[in-house]
């Protein structure tokens, strides 16, 4: 977990295709992105999304990062938003769609380093180099 107001939670993905890729979701149950937000809380949630992504970029190198809010009623029925940081030097025909498919590969790392990575991303958060 990297962040937690109450409201919206951030936490690092267990299976990620790229280093840094961290998922951000309310913690109500919400399953569309736009029509089961009112206005205000579609903001705040995407203020939440732009800190964590800040955060992710002060930590981790990235030529790009990609977010998205993937789902469906049959995977995963709960909003979330992943923030994923494109590592640079990535060939183009392994980035976009194809770096994010686990298809393709999830990164080889253990639990110790995804809290490593936890870790750094809540400092970032925490010292105001992801505002």
């Amino acid at each position: 977990m990297v962040f937690d107001d109450g409201e919206f939670v951030a936490f690092v993905g267990r299976y990620p295709t790229m280093y840094g890729h961290v998922l951000v979701a309310p913690r109500a149950h919400v399953e569309h992105v736009v029509r089961d937000l009112d206005l205000a809380c579609y903001l705040r949630l995407q203020a939440v999304v732009y800190r964590v992504t800040r955060a992710v970029e002060a930590v981790v190198p990235s030529e790009r990062t990609y977010l998205l809010s993937l789902g469906s009623q049959q995977g995963n029925a709960h909003l979330h938003w992943h923030v994923s940081p494109l590592t640079p030097g990535i060939p183009p025909d392994e980035q976009q769609f194809h770096a994010l498919m686990a298809e393709n590969g999830v990164i080889p790392w253990t639990p110790e380093q995804a809290a490593e990575l936890g870790q750094r991303l809540r400092v970032a958060l925490r010292d105001g180099t992801a505002s």
